[in-house]
């Protein structure tokens, strides 16, 4: 029997949270990025992949592609790893088409989507999802200043259910936060059919787990590294022992365009910082002269405009960033590489070629640090920080720089 716990991400930002969520939680694990398992004995398995930027046929055709990989590790529990603000839409990124697609092969005995991560300012009262927004204040999702406006996949609607049956999930059995009350109740709920769960408060997770643990069986568990909290045993393992970062430089790139990464980017002072402008994604030159830039020493932070049209799909604009990214690396070797937004992330990592990523160390809420796995010694070892569009300290591009300098 291969890991016990098997978790699939929908951008790999959101995978790498889930990574040092369960290696924290006391767990050996390791997020693969491709379609072969790693030898080693796991508690947990990951998964990244770029379903949070795949319209749904596409989407399918991964979870179809990964099915065989998943199945040999015969899980007890699967999760799908979504944003924590669950944004998404029945044209792009759909989690109800893969959490379907998933049901359909994995028959899971109790399928569950949990509603909230008061960790992070998530919370799900009565089926309604709130957000803590830059401001501080919480705010009902689809009146939250940064998600109701997302540019790809605005949240225009609060309740959980109506939101994801639109996706073709549902119906969906509501457990309310009083009814956490009673475990052996919510248990026998659970095994009648898909639920979606309340969580306001930390102690929720608790109430949650209980209520799994006594359902048991195969679960499907739909939601953010929530689920990863609810597993953790809380008795954290040390960071494990990493190959040395190859010599190079450092260079960030913040594909995400939210408020949150754009104070990161100004307040980034130990970076040369330089604007993707769009006419530089059809540059061949582009590539060539930002990888000089890193010879003398410096960092550099490379950052989409938020004011910019790029005239692409998001798809598009996610591969050509990509396409830059690995260009750089060719021409500048690179001991660490800081990404910021998981649709271009996921892209970036899979373009240059990483096999697996292992946690090292945090760098706050929704942010970390990883030991990147690659067949060429030049880019096996290197540091990467991945981070979500909404995550992060102000000063976390300086954090990183000085964190993988040393």
């Amino acid at each position: 029997m291969g890991a016990r716990i098997v978790f699939l991400g929908d951008d790999f930002t959101g995978a790498s949270d889930s990574l040092a969520t369960y290696a924290r939680g006391g767990f050996t694990a390791r997020l693969v990025t491709g379609e072969a398992a790693p030898q080693q004995a796991l508690d947990v398995l990951g998964i990244a992949t770029d379903l949070r930027s795949l319209p749904p046929e596409r989407a399918v055709q991964v979870v179809e592609r990964l099915w065989p990989m998943i199945a040999q590790e015969a899980p007890q529990a699967l999760h799908l790893k979504t944003c924590s603000t669950f944004d998404s839409a029945p044209h792009v990124g759909s989690i109800g088409a893969v959490a379907q697609q998933l049901i359909e092969l994995f028959k899971p005995d109790v399928a569950a989507v949990i509603g909230g991560q008061p960790s992070l300012g998530r919370y799900c009262v009565f089926g309604t999802l709130f957000a803590k927004g830059p401001d501080g204040a919480v705010h009902r999702i689809d009146r939250h200043p940064v998600m109701s406006c997302h540019p790809v996949t605005p949240m225009q609607e609060a309740d959980l259910s109506l939101h994801l049956a639109a996706q073709g999930l549902g119906p969906l059995t509501r457990i309310t936060v009083p009814d956490l009350q009673d475990p052996h109740e919510v248990a026998a709920r659970l095994i009648e059919g898909p639920a979606l769960i309340d969580v306001m408060h930390q102690a929720d997770l608790g109430k949650v787990g209980e209520a799994l643990k006594l359902a048991g069986g195969r679960q499907l568990l739909i939601g953010a590294s929530s689920v990863a909290e609810i597993h953790s045993t809380g008795q954290g393992n040390a960071a494990p022992s990493a190959p040395s970062a190859p010599p190079g430089a450092v260079l960030s790139f913040a594909g995400s365009r939210s408020a949150v990464t754009a104070a990161q980017v100004t307040a980034a002072q130990s970076y040369k910082r330089v604007r993707l402008a769009p006419e530089m994604l059809d540059d061949p030159a582009a590539p060539g002269a930002l990888a000089d830039s890193l010879k003398t020493g410096q960092p550099l932070l490379l950052h989409l405009d938020p004011d910019a049209s790029y005239n692409c799909s998001p798809d598009a604009l996610a591969d050509a960033c990509a396409e830059i990214v690995e260009r750089i690396a060719t021409q500048q070797p690179l001991r660490a590489l800081g990404l910021a937004g998981g649709d271009t992330s996921s892209r970036i990592v899979a373009r240059l070629g990483f096999t697996a990523l292992d946690y090292l160390t945090d760098m706050g809420k929704g942010a970390c640090i990883c030991s990147a796995s690659h067949a060429d010694g030049k880019r096996n070892g290197m540091r990467v920080l991945l981070k979500g569009g909404q995550m992060g300290s102000t000063d976390l591009f300086d954090e990183f720089a000085a964190q993988v300098s040393r």
